[in-house]
């Protein structure tokens, strides 16, 4: 590997909870010399010196495809998107299979699988084909198919189980061209945000993390990946998680 800390990164869902604490760890590093923070809301982006707001949805392949040529050749890529519930369309976590609809396994692979796997399609060819390159995406350790011990929340889990296996095909494609290029999916823990906080009664207050603390967190996982890591899933504190 040619270097251990990134230069130019590219994160999507910067205007979330744990998307902006991202782009503020990354913006405080002196080898960070760009980051371009992709939401679907520009006035919701943060802004800084190093920072170049970009407007697209990760469902949308019109709006990643006139985005990526923005992006020159990021050798970070972040993908901090997820959905677990949204009650303007009334979805919840599944208690029962009795409870499952196709309109919320639609939602819910539609943000948490089908949209890292376009953002993959437009940025992996983009990346540096010599060097460390990393491409990450946030999923969650009840996506992890043998660590299932208690069922339920049948579309998330599907939705995050599914990331991982694309995230194992890419590390497998990727690595045919560039040996140092580093595909994996992060779990972040329990991170205080919009996502979680319908969710939060039942989470020991040490297991609560702080967005900012979350992301130091991974921003040290990625930065201790080897490419024999490449196709893998890891938490915050950079132990692997089951497939």
């Amino acid at each position: 590997m040619t270097q251990s800390t990134p230069r130019e990164v590219v994160i999507f869902g910067a205007s979330g909870g744990l998307g902006r604490a991202l782009v503020a760890a990354y913006a405080a590093r002196d080898s960070v010399t760009r980051i371009h923070a992709v939401g679907r809301r520009v006035d919701a982006l943060p802004t800084g010196e190093k920072i170049t707001p970009h407007r697209a949805d990760i469902t949308s392949e019109t709006d990643l495809e006139a985005l990526a040529p923005q992006l020159g050749e990021p050798d970070l890529v972040l993908v901090a998107t997820g959905l677990l519930s949204d009650p303007e369309t009334g979805l919840k976590p599944e208690k029962s299979y009795r409870q499952q609809s196709m309109a919320a396994f639609e939602q819910v692979f539609r943000v948490n699988t089908f949209g890292p796997g376009l953002v993959a399609k437009h940025l992996l060819g983009r990346m540096p084909r010599q060097g460390r390159t990393v491409f990450a995406a946030l999923s969650a350790r009840v996506g992890s198919i043998s660590d299932n011990g208690f069922g339920g929340w049948h579309a998330y889990r599907a939705s995050k189980a599914a990331l991982c296996m694309l995230m194992r095909n890419y590390a497998i494609e990727v690595a045919r061209k560039n040996p140092d290029a580093i595909c994996v999916c992060l779990h972040p823990g329990t991170v205080d945000t919009g996502l979680s906080a319908p969710f939060q009664s039942n989470v020991p207050e040490d297991k609560l993390f702080a967005p900012d603390y979350a992301a130091n967190c991974l921003q040290g996982v990625l930065d201790g990946l080897n490419p024999k890591d490449s196709g893998g899933q890891f938490d915050w504190a950079g132990q692997k998680i089951p497939e």
